[in-house]
């Protein structure tokens, strides 16, 4: 084992200590919430099997659906472009070559991370989920190396997934356990690189046994990890054999391939704590009331039944038209009489339905169904709701924005710059130095952005009766920002609205056409004065007297 191997080794093994308490923590979550992501302390027997026994209501599932539809569609909604590419610098931004190679990389960015082998929009809704469910979650963006596309995701559920933080507390130290078989193994490594035990059960025919590894990605700069070779690249990587204790394969990255986001994070605590875990409390609580109900109502409806010991019943059977003779006395009346619990079921039902509510809105169901459930609104109404949904959204999908979504954007423009897919950035971009950058025009922003179309709204209605007295008021606003403005915070395509290129080019139409339009006006006038002028001409030279000057 090398001195790096070693060192690897020890680090998995102090962060896997380190998560302990969180890992009892999420498993009783993922009973409850996702049962089939309960792997954190226990490992599943055999695929597909049964692990609902702990799930008595389905509230917080429903609600973990919910909460991961409602991020899919606020952040990466796949019907839309939810970013673009933009440059800090605003003296060159506006550029027409500038705008053109931003727009353009931004197109091609969609298009290779919506491709159908990318997989990219199953593997994000479940990295919501997970947000949702344990308050962290990590998205593995990889190389294809082959093929017209070249991105390819992948979900890493977070039993797999140990990390460490910056002095920032920034995630940038990633380990992953995995398992692969010795054919994978020497497929992905290279035969000749595999461990030999790896090696052996090749040469044997067990191509299918599995053995583990580890993924181990962090800052090349890390000192405890260059002792050896130098990593040429930002980001080092190094895959890990731990039956054996070697490294068997390293590497780097332009941007680091692990992009982790969190929901929330307490001081001192590298992972996130998410929505099932502030209400496991209510869950748990849920749970016990509806099995509690559930037998409440079993025996309401299908009592215990109370005889008279006498010894004459016997066998006594309680089916659809069975017969019980000894059931009834000489006189007719009832020898056995159902037990009367007591139970008041209206109030268990009561006190479940508000514990359903605090969960719903644990998970923001609530917040996300305001405008679903007001349809009638008026415009004004709805983007009031829009401003106050963007108002309390923003602290917690803002942080999305800049620990997962940002990471994974970075990423996937390093691949497709390093494999040339991307336009030659513009001479003057070259020359002045400035940096790209990602800006977010998706519903949250639009959303956040909503308060200025409130304000626009609510100075038209104050300054209308001012306007009436005199129009010129109105000359305050400068009509073409505002409908740009407008159509971005409502969502209109850029490309349904003509550029300022094109409305000039209209104007220089308009203008010919109106300077057209009024030579045409003045013909019949400019020719009735040529004619009355050549009429004056042939009238002054039969008579023989000197020609009228030409005019």
């Amino acid at each position: 084992m090398t001195e790096r191997a070693a060192a690897l080794v020890k680090r998995f093994d102090k962060l896997k200590g380190e998560r302990s308490t969180f890992d009892s923590h999420w498993q009783e979550v993922a009973e409850r919430v996702w049962p089939a992501s309960a792997t954190f302390i226990t490992t599943p027997q055999q695929q597909g099997d049964k692990r609902t026994e702990k799930v008595f209501d389905a509230t917080a599932e429903r609600a973990l659906n919910r909460f991961a539809a409602a991020m899919d569609s606020t952040l990466t909604p796949r019907t839309q472009r939810w970013h673009a590419i933009r440059v800090d610098d605003d003296d060159i931004n506006d550029r027409s070559d500038v705008r053109r190679w931003c727009e353009e990389c931004t197109a091609i960015l969609f298009a290779h991370r919506y491709a159908p082998s990318a997989n990219f929009a199953s593997q994000m809704f479940e990295a919501w989920k997970m947000i949702g469910a344990f308050g962290t979650a990590t998205l593995f963006t990889d190389d294809a190396r082959a093929g017209r596309f070249l991105l390819r995701y992948q979900a890493i559920h977070t039993a797999n997934v140990y990390v460490a933080t910056d002095f920032t507390g920034m995630v940038d130290t990633t380990y992953r356990p995995f398992k692969l078989t010795a054919r994978a193994a020497a497929q992905q490594f290279g035969k000749d690189k595999v461990t030999p035990k790896i090696k052996a059960a090749l040469d044997a025919g067990k191509v299918d046994d599995q053995f583990d590894f580890v993924h181990c990605v962090m800052p090349a700069n890390d000192v405890e990890y260059a002792e050896a070779q130098p990593i040429r690249w930002p980001w080092a990587s190094f895959y890990l054999a731990l039956d054996e204790k070697a490294v068997v394969a390293e590497g780097g990255y332009l941007a680091n391939p692990y992009a982790t986001g969190r929901f929330t994070t307490m001081p001192g605590e590298s992972y996130g704590r998410g929505p099932a875990m502030e209400a496991l409390p209510d869950i748990k609580t849920l749970n016990e009331m509806s099995k509690t109900t559930l037998r409440a109502a079993h025996k309401a409806v299908d009592p215990p039944l109370l005889a008279f010991e006498d010894g004459v019943l016997s066998a006594f059977s309680t089916r659809p038209n069975a017969i019980n003779y000894g059931g009834v006395d000489s006189q007719g009346r009832q020898l056995v009489v159902p037990m009367q619990t007591g139970a008041n079921l209206p109030l268990a039902f009561e006190m479940e339905e508000q514990r359903r509510r605090v969960i719903n809105d644990s998970f923001l169901v609530t917040l996300f169904q305001i405008l679903v459930e007001q349809p009638g609104m008026t415009a004004t109404e709805a983007m009031l709701r829009a401003q106050e949904k963007g108002a309390l959204l923003a602290p917690t999908m803002g942080r999305q924005q800049s620990e997962m979504l940002g990471p994974l954007i970075s990423r996937e423009f390093a691949i497709l710059m390093a494999a040339r897919r991307l336009p030659p950035p513009p001479r003057v971009l070259m020359q002045s130095g400035a940096q790209v950058r990602i800006e977010y025009v998706g519903p949250l922003a639009r959303m956040q952005r909503a308060d200025e179309s409130v304000g626009f709204l609510r100075t038209m209605d104050q300054i209308t009766p001012l306007a009436t007295a005199d129009p010129r008021i109105l000359k305050r606003f400068n009509e073409n920002e505002v409908l740009k403005g407008l159509s971005e915070i409502n969502g209109v395509p850029q490309k349904w609205l003509r550029t300022d290129e094109e409305m000039a080019a209209l104007a220089e139409q308009d203008r010919q056409a109106a300077e057209m339009a009024n030579i045409v006006q003045a013909a019949p006038a400019i020719t009735q004065s040529l004619k009355n002028a050549a009429q004056a001409q042939q009238i002054a030279g039969a008579q023989g007297q000197p020609l009228p000057a030409a005019a």
